[in-house]
């Protein structure tokens, strides 16, 4: 196979050690500041109330996150539950207010800001142990899904792949998860869904560059490794940057039009998706470079026959 004199070759492994730096850079402050400030969990991990209210008319969400931060909740997150009439409000715990009386203020609060009147339909407490069980529950079905990502790419490409491959989107979550740390964002179970859907979406775009490189080392003979690597990165690159540019445009509308409840899922994924492109440029290339791939790595070793010459 020999490459088109009109494709210009893109030198992406000559800045491999300029990017190795910024993701090394930006892994170790993600790491610092999960190891010294944390995350700040959301009510689905600390546990917290849960009240619903029913309206006559539709709630202006608004109105009602503005009234209750003037009420000292603060951290209140109201949504819309089922239709615009019907909204649930989620408070993290609270020390200085009685869990009795919690549901009895709520309303207070909310029919100060209706022209009709609320109706309260539920009030709830939800333990911390639950939000303890949420979170190991996601951070096994994380490490179970990277374990599965390592045996199948294992299977389709071989070790060096696996192993880039992984290493790549573990660089994508921790900087992903990183930058809610460092800004303080509020981490729930939107966030960390979000997150699994970027290893998925990484992986995609890693596997099709993967799949490039494969079948160039397999095409091509007496070609440098690097030349051959920057060949496949480039013939993907508009696939690659085109599936992330559609993709953002919907999560933008999302950030900007869905909401307040549906931030950090946006956020999430912006972020994710951003990091995970340029992991798939650089982070899994980069790595079979420093692995030392060659084209011996991706040949189909041939099964000896065995010819039974007796009659």
């Amino acid at each position: 196979m020999s490459q088109p004199a009109a494709t210009k070759i893109i030198d992406f492994m000559g800045k491999r050690k300029i990017a190795m730096t910024f993701s090394l850079t930006l892994i170790v402050i993600s790491l610092f500041s999960l190891a010294t400030r944390g995350l700040n969990l959301g009510i689905d991990f600390t546990g917290g109330y849960l009240i619903e209210a029913s309206y006559q008319n539709s709630a202006n969400l608004d109105a009602i996150r503005t009234a209750l931060n003037k009420a000292r909740f603060k951290d209140a997150k109201v949504q819309n539950f089922g239709s615009t009439k019907d909204i649930l409000v989620r408070i993290a715990p609270r020390n200085d207010i009685n869990k009795a009386s919690i549901g009895d203020n709520v309303l207070t609060v909310l029919n100060s800001v209706s022209k009709g009147k609320v109706q309260m339909r539920r009030v709830e407490y939800v333990g911390p142990q639950v939000g303890n069980e949420l979170r190991d529950d996601g951070g096994i079905a994380m490490l179970v899904a990277l374990g599965g990502i390592l045996i199948y790419i294992s299977m389709r490409f071989q070790f060096k792949s696996a192993v880039g491959a992984i290493l790549a989107l573990i660089h994508d979550v921790i900087i992903t998860t990183g930058f809610f740390s460092v800004f303080h964002l509020e981490f729930d179970l939107t966030v960390l869904a979000a997150i699994l859907a970027v290893i998925g979406y990484s992986l995609n775009d890693t596997v099709v560059v993967l799949d490039r490189i494969r079948e160039t080392f397999r095409s091509l003979r007496r070609t440098p490794e690097i030349k051959i690597i920057n060949m496949s990165i480039t013939q993907t690159l508009s696939r690659t940057l085109m599936t992330s540019f559609t993709t953002l445009l919907v999560l933008f509308a999302l950030f900007i039009f869905g909401g307040e409840v549906i931030h950090g899922f946006a956020t999430a994924l912006i972020i994710g998706i951003g990091i995970g492109t340029y992991s798939s440029i650089y982070v899994a290339s980069s790595l079979l470079m420093t692995m030392n791939v060659s084209r011996q790595d991706f040949l189909v070793v041939a099964k000896e026959k065995i010819v039974d010459d007796n009659p």
